[in-house]
Protein backbone atom coordinates (compact mmCIF):
# COMPACT_ATOMS: atom_id res chain seq x y z
CA UNK A 1 0.00 0.00 0.00
CA UNK A 2 1.48 3.44 -1.28
CA UNK A 3 1.38 5.89 1.49
CA UNK A 4 1.79 9.81 1.07
CA UNK A 5 3.49 12.33 3.08
CA UNK A 6 3.55 16.26 2.01
CA UNK A 7 4.98 19.22 4.43
CA UNK A 8 7.10 17.09 6.67
CA UNK A 9 10.60 17.89 5.59
CA UNK A 10 12.85 19.66 7.85
CA UNK A 11 16.05 19.99 5.59
CA UNK A 12 17.82 19.02 2.78
CA UNK A 13 21.05 18.77 2.79
CA UNK A 14 23.34 17.63 -0.69
CA UNK A 15 21.51 14.34 -1.69
CA UNK A 16 19.79 13.59 1.65
CA UNK A 17 16.42 14.35 2.52
CA UNK A 18 15.49 14.75 6.36
CA UNK A 19 11.78 14.58 7.08
CA UNK A 20 9.63 13.87 10.43
CA UNK A 21 8.55 10.11 11.19
CA UNK A 22 4.70 10.04 11.02
CA UNK A 23 4.43 7.04 9.70
CA UNK A 24 5.66 3.29 10.11
CA UNK A 25 8.05 2.19 7.33
CA UNK A 26 10.79 -0.05 7.31
CA UNK A 27 14.53 0.78 6.78
CA UNK A 28 15.89 0.67 2.94
CA UNK A 29 11.97 1.01 1.76
CA UNK A 30 11.90 2.88 -1.61
CA UNK A 31 10.65 6.10 -1.70
CA UNK A 32 9.35 8.25 -4.74
CA UNK A 33 10.36 11.90 -4.03
CA UNK A 34 8.26 15.01 -6.01
CA UNK A 35 9.04 18.76 -5.70
CA UNK A 36 7.45 21.95 -7.02
CA UNK A 37 8.39 21.28 -10.73
CA UNK A 38 6.34 17.60 -10.42
CA UNK A 39 9.77 15.17 -11.35
CA UNK A 40 10.10 12.21 -9.70
CA UNK A 41 12.62 11.40 -8.02
CA UNK A 42 13.83 7.72 -6.77
CA UNK A 43 15.09 7.77 -3.28
CA UNK A 44 15.30 5.32 -0.06
CA UNK A 45 15.11 5.02 3.38
CA UNK A 46 18.72 5.22 4.93
CA UNK A 47 17.96 5.69 8.77
CA UNK A 48 14.71 6.07 11.09
CA UNK A 49 14.52 7.12 14.86
CA UNK A 50 11.45 7.94 16.62
CA UNK A 51 10.78 11.35 15.10
CA UNK A 52 13.19 11.56 12.08
CA UNK A 53 14.25 9.62 9.26
CA UNK A 54 16.55 10.30 6.71
CA UNK A 55 15.69 9.72 2.67
CA UNK A 56 18.81 9.09 0.19
CA UNK A 57 17.31 10.45 -3.16
CA UNK A 58 19.09 9.38 -5.84
CA UNK A 59 18.86 11.91 -8.62
CA UNK A 60 19.68 15.36 -8.35
CA UNK A 61 18.25 17.18 -5.91
CA UNK A 62 17.75 20.28 -7.19
CA UNK A 63 14.26 22.35 -7.62
CA UNK A 64 12.84 20.46 -4.08
CA UNK A 65 11.60 22.81 -1.57
CA UNK A 66 11.07 21.99 1.83
CA UNK A 67 7.55 22.88 2.12
CA UNK A 68 6.07 21.46 -1.62
CA UNK A 69 8.07 18.50 -1.02
CA UNK A 70 5.44 15.34 -1.58
CA UNK A 71 7.15 11.85 -0.44
CA UNK A 72 5.30 8.47 -0.93
CA UNK A 73 6.62 5.72 0.34
CA UNK A 74 6.78 2.55 -1.58
CA UNK A 75 6.41 0.21 1.60
CA UNK A 76 8.82 -2.34 0.00
CA UNK A 77 12.89 -1.66 -0.12
CA UNK A 78 14.40 -0.95 -3.69
CA UNK A 79 14.43 -4.07 -6.22
CA UNK A 80 15.74 -4.95 -10.12
CA UNK A 81 13.67 -6.22 -12.56
CA UNK A 82 15.65 -9.10 -13.95
CA UNK A 83 15.59 -11.44 -16.71
CA UNK A 84 17.62 -13.12 -19.80
CA UNK A 85 17.55 -9.54 -21.56
CA UNK A 86 19.95 -7.81 -19.30
CA UNK A 87 22.95 -9.96 -21.37
CA UNK A 88 24.03 -7.23 -23.81
CA UNK A 89 22.37 -4.48 -22.51
CA UNK A 90 23.42 -1.13 -20.82
CA UNK A 91 22.79 0.86 -17.05
CA UNK A 92 22.76 3.29 -15.42
CA UNK A 93 23.53 2.88 -11.65
CA UNK A 94 20.46 2.18 -10.80
CA UNK A 95 19.54 -0.17 -13.00
CA UNK A 96 17.98 2.01 -15.61
CA UNK A 97 18.40 1.03 -19.77
CA UNK A 98 20.76 3.77 -20.98
CA UNK A 99 21.53 1.84 -24.39
CA UNK A 100 18.20 3.19 -26.02
CA UNK A 101 17.18 -0.02 -26.38
CA UNK A 102 13.44 -1.19 -24.90
CA UNK A 103 13.25 -1.82 -21.51
CA UNK A 104 14.26 -5.49 -20.45
CA UNK A 105 11.49 -7.71 -19.99
CA UNK A 106 10.97 -8.88 -16.41
CA UNK A 107 11.21 -11.99 -15.34
CA UNK A 108 11.32 -11.81 -11.78
CA UNK A 109 11.54 -9.02 -9.07
CA UNK A 110 14.99 -9.21 -6.37
CA UNK A 111 15.77 -6.76 -3.43
CA UNK A 112 19.22 -4.89 -4.27
CA UNK A 113 20.56 -5.96 -1.22
CA UNK A 114 20.06 -9.75 -1.90
CA UNK A 115 18.87 -12.53 0.23
CA UNK A 116 20.46 -14.17 3.74
CA UNK A 117 22.39 -17.07 2.43
CA UNK A 118 22.87 -19.71 4.57
CA UNK A 119 26.70 -20.37 5.39
CA UNK A 120 25.99 -24.18 5.25
CA UNK A 121 24.56 -23.65 1.71
CA UNK A 122 27.95 -22.64 -0.07
CA UNK A 123 30.41 -24.93 -1.86
CA UNK A 124 33.78 -24.41 -2.25
CA UNK A 125 35.04 -22.43 -4.82
CA UNK A 126 36.73 -25.06 -6.86
CA UNK A 127 37.81 -24.75 -10.84
CA UNK A 128 39.81 -21.73 -12.53
CA UNK A 129 38.95 -18.86 -14.78
CA UNK A 130 41.50 -18.49 -17.40
CA UNK A 131 41.79 -14.33 -17.84
CA UNK A 132 44.01 -14.23 -20.67
CA UNK A 133 46.73 -12.27 -17.90
CA UNK A 134 49.79 -14.59 -17.25
CA UNK A 135 50.67 -13.14 -13.90
CA UNK A 136 47.36 -13.99 -12.87
CA UNK A 137 46.62 -17.38 -14.86
CA UNK A 138 50.06 -19.17 -13.90
CA UNK A 139 51.31 -17.26 -10.74
CA UNK A 140 47.67 -16.23 -8.87
CA UNK A 141 44.82 -18.27 -10.63
CA UNK A 142 41.32 -16.76 -9.91
CA UNK A 143 38.50 -19.43 -9.48
CA UNK A 144 35.42 -19.91 -10.05
CA UNK A 145 33.74 -18.43 -6.84
CA UNK A 146 36.32 -16.39 -5.31
CA UNK A 147 36.36 -12.83 -4.70
CA UNK A 148 39.71 -11.38 -5.78
CA UNK A 149 40.68 -7.53 -5.33
CA UNK A 150 42.88 -5.79 -7.43
CA UNK A 151 45.04 -2.86 -5.97
CA UNK A 152 45.64 0.08 -8.24
CA UNK A 153 47.14 3.43 -7.88
CA UNK A 154 45.95 6.45 -9.42
CA UNK A 155 47.42 6.96 -13.14
CA UNK A 156 48.21 3.22 -13.15
CA UNK A 157 46.57 1.03 -16.00
CA UNK A 158 43.71 -0.63 -14.27
CA UNK A 159 41.32 0.24 -16.83
CA UNK A 160 42.68 -1.11 -19.95
CA UNK A 161 43.84 -4.14 -17.34
CA UNK A 162 39.75 -4.55 -16.46
CA UNK A 163 38.42 -4.34 -20.21
CA UNK A 164 41.05 -6.97 -20.78
CA UNK A 165 40.36 -9.23 -18.80
CA UNK A 166 36.15 -8.63 -19.77
CA UNK A 167 37.25 -9.69 -23.44
CA UNK A 168 39.26 -12.30 -22.83
CA UNK A 169 38.24 -14.29 -19.65
CA UNK A 170 36.83 -17.60 -20.63
CA UNK A 171 36.15 -21.30 -18.92
CA UNK A 172 38.16 -24.33 -19.99
CA UNK A 173 35.99 -26.95 -21.20
CA UNK A 174 32.27 -27.77 -21.88
CA UNK A 175 31.13 -24.84 -19.71
CA UNK A 176 32.32 -22.15 -21.63
CA UNK A 177 29.09 -21.08 -23.11
CA UNK A 178 27.89 -20.86 -20.05
CA UNK A 179 30.07 -17.88 -18.77
CA UNK A 180 29.40 -14.48 -18.40
CA UNK A 181 30.65 -10.73 -17.22
CA UNK A 182 28.26 -8.31 -15.44
CA UNK A 183 30.53 -4.64 -15.41
CA UNK A 184 30.32 -1.97 -13.50
CA UNK A 185 31.79 1.35 -13.16
CA UNK A 186 31.34 3.01 -10.53
CA UNK A 187 32.30 6.90 -10.25
CA UNK A 188 33.71 7.05 -13.44
CA UNK A 189 34.61 10.16 -15.27
CA UNK A 190 32.59 10.01 -18.48
CA UNK A 191 35.38 9.55 -20.86
CA UNK A 192 36.27 5.94 -18.77
CA UNK A 193 32.52 5.02 -19.43
CA UNK A 194 32.66 5.52 -22.68
CA UNK A 195 36.12 3.37 -23.22
CA UNK A 196 34.20 1.04 -20.92
CA UNK A 197 31.75 0.53 -23.87
CA UNK A 198 33.24 0.97 -26.66
CA UNK A 199 36.23 -1.52 -25.98
CA UNK A 200 33.00 -4.16 -24.93
CA UNK A 201 30.94 -3.21 -28.12
CA UNK A 202 34.56 -3.65 -29.96
CA UNK A 203 35.84 -6.98 -28.85
CA UNK A 204 32.50 -8.71 -28.95
CA UNK A 205 32.36 -8.96 -25.29
CA UNK A 206 29.31 -6.91 -24.83
CA UNK A 207 26.90 -9.49 -26.20
CA UNK A 208 27.57 -11.80 -22.87
CA UNK A 209 28.05 -8.42 -20.52
CA UNK A 210 25.38 -6.61 -18.18
CA UNK A 211 27.21 -3.12 -18.10
CA UNK A 212 26.12 -0.91 -15.10
CA UNK A 213 27.44 2.89 -15.09
CA UNK A 214 27.64 5.08 -12.76
CA UNK A 215 28.92 8.67 -13.50
CA UNK A 216 31.14 10.75 -11.63
CA UNK A 217 28.94 13.37 -11.74
CA UNK A 218 26.06 11.42 -10.69
CA UNK A 219 25.02 11.72 -6.89
CA UNK A 220 26.64 9.90 -4.20
CA UNK A 221 24.11 8.10 -3.02
CA UNK A 222 23.75 6.74 -6.09
CA UNK A 223 27.32 5.43 -6.28
CA UNK A 224 26.36 3.39 -2.89
CA UNK A 225 23.87 1.72 -4.81
CA UNK A 226 25.15 0.41 -8.42
CA UNK A 227 27.09 -2.63 -6.96
CA UNK A 228 24.30 -3.57 -5.56
CA UNK A 229 22.51 -3.63 -8.48
CA UNK A 230 24.89 -5.11 -10.25
CA UNK A 231 25.37 -7.85 -7.78
CA UNK A 232 21.30 -8.31 -7.95
CA UNK A 233 22.20 -9.10 -11.91
CA UNK A 234 24.97 -11.45 -11.41
CA UNK A 235 22.85 -13.48 -8.53
CA UNK A 236 20.27 -13.71 -10.77
CA UNK A 237 22.56 -14.84 -13.65
CA UNK A 238 24.45 -17.72 -11.64
CA UNK A 239 21.82 -18.98 -9.12
CA UNK A 240 18.78 -18.56 -11.19
CA UNK A 241 20.02 -19.28 -14.55
CA UNK A 242 23.06 -21.48 -13.84
CA UNK A 243 25.67 -18.76 -15.49
CA UNK A 244 29.29 -18.79 -14.56
CA UNK A 245 29.28 -15.39 -13.86
CA UNK A 246 32.71 -13.14 -13.06
CA UNK A 247 31.72 -9.72 -11.98
CA UNK A 248 34.12 -6.69 -12.11
CA UNK A 249 33.95 -3.62 -10.06
CA UNK A 250 35.52 -0.54 -10.86
CA UNK A 251 36.07 1.74 -8.53
CA UNK A 252 35.48 0.64 -5.13
CA UNK A 253 37.80 3.50 -3.86
CA UNK A 254 35.13 5.80 -5.40
CA UNK A 255 32.22 3.67 -3.86
CA UNK A 256 34.04 3.89 0.05
CA UNK A 257 34.34 8.16 -0.97
CA UNK A 258 30.53 8.01 -1.40
CA UNK A 259 29.95 5.89 1.44
CA UNK A 260 32.04 8.51 3.92
CA UNK A 261 30.72 11.45 2.08
CA UNK A 262 27.15 10.40 3.09
CA UNK A 263 28.15 9.45 6.39
CA UNK A 264 29.47 12.57 6.86
CA UNK A 265 26.07 14.45 5.73
CA UNK A 266 24.35 12.44 7.93
CA UNK A 267 26.05 13.68 11.22
CA UNK A 268 28.00 10.18 12.00
CA UNK A 269 31.01 9.92 14.29
CA UNK A 270 34.27 8.96 11.88
CA UNK A 271 36.59 6.46 12.32
CA UNK A 272 39.73 6.27 10.34
CA UNK A 273 40.38 8.94 7.94
CA UNK A 274 36.82 10.13 8.11
CA UNK A 275 35.30 7.10 6.94
CA UNK A 276 32.25 5.39 8.95
CA UNK A 277 33.45 2.35 11.27
CA UNK A 278 30.91 0.37 9.81
CA UNK A 279 32.75 0.50 6.56
CA UNK A 280 34.13 -3.35 6.94
CA UNK A 281 31.03 -4.43 7.40
CA UNK A 282 29.39 -2.51 4.75
CA UNK A 283 32.07 -4.01 2.12
CA UNK A 284 31.17 -7.66 3.50
CA UNK A 285 27.50 -6.93 2.16
CA UNK A 286 28.99 -6.81 -1.50
CA UNK A 287 32.06 -8.90 -1.17
CA UNK A 288 30.57 -11.99 -0.03
CA UNK A 289 27.88 -12.43 -2.13
CA UNK A 290 30.20 -14.21 -4.55
CA UNK A 291 30.27 -18.23 -4.17
CA UNK A 292 28.69 -21.04 -5.21
CA UNK A 293 25.88 -22.93 -4.01
CA UNK A 294 25.49 -26.08 -3.52
CA UNK A 295 22.81 -27.81 -5.92
CA UNK A 296 23.31 -24.41 -7.88
CA UNK A 297 25.42 -25.62 -11.54
CA UNK A 298 26.27 -21.69 -11.55
CA UNK A 299 28.75 -20.05 -9.65
CA UNK A 300 29.13 -15.51 -9.06
CA UNK A 301 33.23 -14.53 -8.69
CA UNK A 302 34.30 -11.05 -8.39
CA UNK A 303 37.63 -9.30 -9.44
CA UNK A 304 36.87 -5.65 -7.95
CA UNK A 305 39.57 -3.22 -8.44
CA UNK A 306 40.32 -0.33 -5.78
CA UNK A 307 42.97 2.57 -6.15
CA UNK A 308 45.46 2.97 -3.12
CA UNK A 309 44.96 6.54 -2.01
CA UNK A 310 48.93 7.37 -2.48
CA UNK A 311 49.91 4.24 -3.04
CA UNK A 312 49.56 3.22 0.56
CA UNK A 313 48.23 -0.82 0.89
CA UNK A 314 47.55 0.10 4.68
CA UNK A 315 45.11 2.79 3.35
CA UNK A 316 41.57 1.80 5.61
CA UNK A 317 40.22 0.97 2.17
CA UNK A 318 42.94 -1.87 1.08
CA UNK A 319 43.44 -3.02 4.32
CA UNK A 320 39.61 -3.99 5.05
CA UNK A 321 39.10 -5.31 1.43
CA UNK A 322 42.13 -7.17 2.19
CA UNK A 323 40.44 -9.17 5.76
CA UNK A 324 37.18 -9.76 3.47
CA UNK A 325 38.66 -11.22 0.39
CA UNK A 326 40.70 -14.20 -0.49
CA UNK A 327 44.40 -12.42 -1.78
CA UNK A 328 44.72 -9.58 -3.73
CA UNK A 329 46.64 -8.41 -7.07
CA UNK A 330 48.95 -5.95 -6.45
CA UNK A 331 49.86 -3.11 -9.45
CA UNK A 332 53.76 -1.60 -9.35
CA UNK A 333 54.38 2.37 -10.43
CA UNK A 334 57.84 0.96 -10.41
CA UNK A 335 56.98 -1.78 -12.91
CA UNK A 336 54.81 0.83 -14.88
CA UNK A 337 57.45 3.58 -15.44
CA UNK A 338 59.64 0.80 -16.95
CA UNK A 339 56.84 0.44 -19.67
CA UNK A 340 55.68 -3.38 -18.57
CA UNK A 341 52.18 -4.40 -19.03
CA UNK A 342 50.49 -5.39 -17.32
CA UNK A 343 52.62 -4.25 -14.55
CA UNK A 344 51.42 -6.87 -11.93
CA UNK A 345 53.87 -7.05 -8.70
CA UNK A 346 54.30 -10.88 -8.28
CA UNK A 347 55.90 -11.00 -4.75
CA UNK A 348 53.13 -9.16 -2.47
CA UNK A 349 49.93 -10.70 -4.66
CA UNK A 350 48.29 -13.49 -3.48
CA UNK A 351 45.60 -15.79 -4.81
CA UNK A 352 44.33 -17.93 -1.68
CA UNK A 353 42.42 -20.43 -3.20
CA UNK A 354 44.25 -21.25 -6.33
CA UNK A 355 45.35 -24.31 -4.51
CA UNK A 356 41.69 -25.31 -4.77
CA UNK A 357 41.30 -24.46 -8.44
CA UNK A 358 44.71 -25.69 -10.18
CA UNK A 359 46.10 -28.73 -10.59
CA UNK A 360 45.84 -31.97 -12.23
CA UNK A 361 41.86 -32.21 -12.48
CA UNK A 362 41.13 -28.48 -13.30
CA UNK A 363 44.60 -27.76 -15.14
CA UNK A 364 47.89 -29.18 -15.42
CA UNK A 365 49.72 -31.25 -12.68
CA UNK A 366 52.47 -29.18 -13.16
CA UNK A 367 50.86 -26.17 -12.74
CA UNK A 368 51.31 -25.23 -8.76
CA UNK A 369 54.74 -26.49 -8.70
CA UNK A 370 55.71 -24.24 -11.66
CA UNK A 371 54.25 -21.29 -10.03
CA UNK A 372 56.16 -22.25 -6.65
CA UNK A 373 59.37 -21.88 -7.45
CA UNK A 374 59.41 -19.19 -10.46
CA UNK A 375 57.74 -17.42 -7.18
CA UNK A 376 60.83 -18.71 -5.60
CA UNK A 377 62.84 -17.86 -7.91
CA UNK A 378 61.56 -14.51 -8.79
CA UNK A 379 61.94 -13.49 -4.79
CA UNK A 380 66.01 -14.88 -4.80
CA UNK A 381 66.15 -12.65 -7.44
CA UNK A 382 64.99 -9.55 -5.94
CA UNK A 383 67.45 -10.45 -3.05
CA UNK A 384 69.77 -10.66 -5.43
CA UNK A 385 69.47 -7.42 -6.86
CA UNK A 386 69.78 -5.83 -3.45
CA UNK A 387 72.96 -7.42 -2.74
CA UNK A 388 74.01 -5.82 -6.28
CA UNK A 389 72.99 -2.59 -5.34
CA UNK A 390 75.57 -2.76 -2.44
CA UNK A 391 78.40 -4.59 -3.95
CA UNK A 392 77.99 -4.42 -7.46
CA UNK A 393 76.60 -7.14 -10.44
CA UNK A 394 80.75 -8.12 -10.91
CA UNK A 395 81.18 -8.80 -7.08
CA UNK A 396 78.29 -11.70 -7.39
CA UNK A 397 78.46 -15.08 -7.33
CA UNK A 398 77.67 -16.77 -10.29
CA UNK A 399 74.61 -18.30 -9.21
CA UNK A 400 73.46 -14.89 -7.80
CA UNK A 401 74.03 -13.58 -11.64
CA UNK A 402 72.43 -16.05 -13.17
CA UNK A 403 69.07 -14.98 -10.93
CA UNK A 404 69.86 -11.43 -11.87
CA UNK A 405 69.45 -12.38 -15.37
CA UNK A 406 66.29 -14.51 -14.32
CA UNK A 407 64.45 -11.74 -12.76
CA UNK A 408 64.90 -9.27 -15.70
CA UNK A 409 63.27 -12.23 -18.02
CA UNK A 410 60.76 -12.61 -15.53
CA UNK A 411 59.66 -9.39 -16.16
CA UNK A 412 60.43 -8.48 -19.82
CA UNK A 413 59.26 -11.94 -21.13
CA UNK A 414 56.23 -13.66 -18.73
CA UNK A 415 55.09 -10.39 -16.23
CA UNK A 416 54.93 -8.05 -19.89
CA UNK A 417 52.76 -9.08 -22.51
CA UNK A 418 51.12 -7.43 -25.57
CA UNK A 419 48.06 -9.68 -26.15
CA UNK A 420 46.53 -12.16 -24.31
CA UNK A 421 47.89 -15.52 -23.74
CA UNK A 422 46.71 -18.95 -23.13
CA UNK A 423 47.59 -21.00 -19.73
CA UNK A 424 49.71 -23.43 -21.23
CA UNK A 425 51.21 -20.45 -23.75
CA UNK A 426 51.86 -19.23 -19.92
CA UNK A 427 53.55 -22.36 -18.73
CA UNK A 428 55.39 -22.96 -21.97
CA UNK A 429 57.33 -18.87 -21.12
CA UNK A 430 57.84 -20.12 -17.30
CA UNK A 431 59.52 -23.27 -18.24
CA UNK A 432 61.82 -21.67 -20.44
CA UNK A 433 62.81 -19.02 -18.19
CA UNK A 434 64.23 -21.79 -15.35
CA UNK A 435 65.86 -23.28 -18.09
CA UNK A 436 68.12 -20.72 -16.97
CA UNK A 437 69.12 -21.63 -13.83
CA UNK A 438 71.17 -24.27 -12.49
CA UNK A 439 68.84 -27.56 -11.82
CA UNK A 440 70.05 -27.93 -8.29
CA UNK A 441 68.22 -24.92 -7.58
CA UNK A 442 64.99 -25.61 -8.64
CA UNK A 443 63.86 -27.26 -4.87
CA UNK A 444 60.19 -26.84 -5.77
CA UNK A 445 60.54 -29.52 -8.49
CA UNK A 446 60.55 -32.86 -9.01
CA UNK A 447 63.28 -34.73 -10.67
CA UNK A 448 60.32 -36.14 -12.78
CA UNK A 449 58.81 -33.03 -13.71
CA UNK A 450 62.38 -31.29 -14.37
CA UNK A 451 63.20 -34.01 -16.95
CA UNK A 452 60.13 -33.44 -18.20
CA UNK A 453 60.29 -30.25 -19.34
CA UNK A 454 64.03 -28.92 -18.96
CA UNK A 455 66.93 -29.67 -20.77
CA UNK A 456 69.59 -30.79 -19.35
CA UNK A 457 72.36 -27.95 -18.38
CA UNK A 458 74.90 -27.03 -20.35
Amino acid sequence: MLLTVEGAATRLEGPLLFLRRTLDVGLHDAVDVRGPDGRSRLGRIAAIDEQFMTIEVLESTAGLSLEATVVRFQGEPLSFGLGPGILGRVFNGVGQVIDGGPPVAVHRKAPIEGLPLNPVARALPRDFIETGISTLDLMNSLVRGQKLPLFSGGGLPHDRLAMEIAGHARLRGEASDDFVIVFAGIGVPYDSAEYFRRCLEQGGALERTALFLNLASDSSTQRLLTPRYALSAAEYLAFACGKHVLVILTDMTNYCEALREVSSSKGEIPSRKGFPGYMYSDLATLFERAGCLRGSPGTLTQLSILTMPADDIGHPIPDLTGYITEGQIVLSRDLDRRGIYPPVNVLPSLSRLMKDGTGGRYTHPDHPALASQLYAAYARAAQARVLASVVGEEGLADTDRRYLRFGTAFEQTLVSQAEARTLDQSMALGWGLLAGLPHGELTRLSDAQIAAHLAAPT
